[in-house]
């Protein structure tokens, strides 16, 4: 759900940029206390150490996903837009930071999403997924049974109504600066019909993806944290909480290692190799604004001339070759920018509360 250059008018475009900037700049506040870890003395580090990494694969595995589009009706198509899918492994907030350094490289490099458009797709596809997708799975943990079961039930139910709610919040940007006169009714019925099929889509592959880790490394996933209850001692006929455990051993590490490398060769796969296979009906946005004429207004994009533009490589003239590569580079790229943003937020956390830092407040 890309919104192209030329969709929407300057002025809105602005204002949504402004509201992204924004977003951004207060996820990465937010960013550093969920890359944290709990409160316990001691899991700080420990937290870090397990958030900055994945966050940077989560990153990564967004954009590789997303260059699978998956039939969902008669000549429409729809892909991950993956809110959920981070805000539930790594945080809300980092969740955010993950989709928008996403769309960035999609921008950027692939010319896919108008750079004018940059504020209106961060706040469609990061802000307003993360926050509807985190909001409904955070409640309803609540009510269901703790457990494993209970987050990847969860996650589907979120992940499937993040999706239409990420349409809805187009339409109502469209009906404010949309460049084209056409019935908003019409559009809003449209978007969230097809949407809600792409929303099953999202789900699924939202839920298999977080019980996958919470199967291997249940402590990786944020939204698993705190779930399970404190084992109890009975002492002096008295029933007290057990004490925090140590550290991890170095076999954990190890196996954190093993989940990190996993997932990135994952994401290789499905961008360099499943990729080619994925469908090339246009998906819910490109559908919807092509039968009410939305997309009269249409503008080039201004990194049509990338070299990797549209998912391929210029010079490669075998397809299945140049979008090969094209997404194993989009997938390198990805994962070191996003690394690197959160390894950089990890570090901007560290020294804030150093002793030198704390002696100085």
């Amino acid at each position: 759900m890309h919104v192209p250059d030329g969709f929407i008018d300057v002025p809105t475009s602005a204002a949504a940029g402004v509201i992204a900037a924004g977003a951004v700049a207060v996820s990465l506040r937010g960013a550093r206390r969920e890359q944290g870890g709990d409160s316990r003395p001691g899991a700080a580090e420990s937290g870090g150490e397990r958030t900055a990494p994945l966050a940077g694969l989560v990153a990564a595995f967004i954009f590789a996903a997303q260059m699978l589009n998956f039939p969902v009706a008669a000549g429409t198509s729809g892909h991950l837009l993956g809110g959920a899918l981070a805000a539930i492994l790594v945080g809300p907030f980092t969740g955010v930071l993950c989709v928008s350094v996403v769309l960035l490289m999609q921008g950027i490099l692939f010319a896919d999403g108008g750079l004018t458009a940059l504020g209106v797709n961060i706040t469609c596809m990061a802000i307003v997924t993360v926050a509807v997708a985190y909001a409904l799975f955070r409640g309803l943990v609540k009510v269901l049974p703790r457990g494993r079961h209970a987050v990847t039930a969860a996650s589907f139910v979120a992940a499937l109504v993040s999706v239409p709610a990420s349409a809805l919040t187009f339409t109502l940007i469209y009906a404010i600066g949309g460049t084209t006169d056409v019935p908003i009714g019409k559009v809003a019925t449209a978007m969230v019909g097809v949407h809600v099929l792409i929303g099953v889509g999202e789900a699924v592959i939202t839920a298999l993806t977080v019980g996958a880790v919470i199967g291997v490394r249940p402590d990786l996933v944020y939204g698993a944290r705190g779930l399970h209850q404190p084992l109890k001692l009975r002492v002096n006929g008295e029933l007290v909480d057990a004490p925090a455990a140590g550290p991890a051993p170095a076999a954990a590490r190890v196996s954190r290692r093993a989940v990190w490398a996993g997932g990135l060769v994952t994401s290789l796969v499905l961008a360099g190799v499943v990729s080619f296979y994925a469908s090339a009906s246009p998906d819910g946005l490109e559908k919807v604004a092509a039968d009410q004429g939305m997309d009269r207004k249409a503008e080039e994009h201004a990194a049509a001339g990338s070299p990797l533009a549209d998912y391929g490589v210029k010079e490669v003239d075998d397809a299945r070759l140049s979008g090969g590569l094209a997404g194993v580079i989009g997938v390198g790229v990805t994962v070191v920018a996003g690394s690197a943003v959160f390894w950089a937020v990890r570090r901007r956390r560290s020294d804030d509360t150093s002793p030198a830092a704390v002696e100085n407040v």
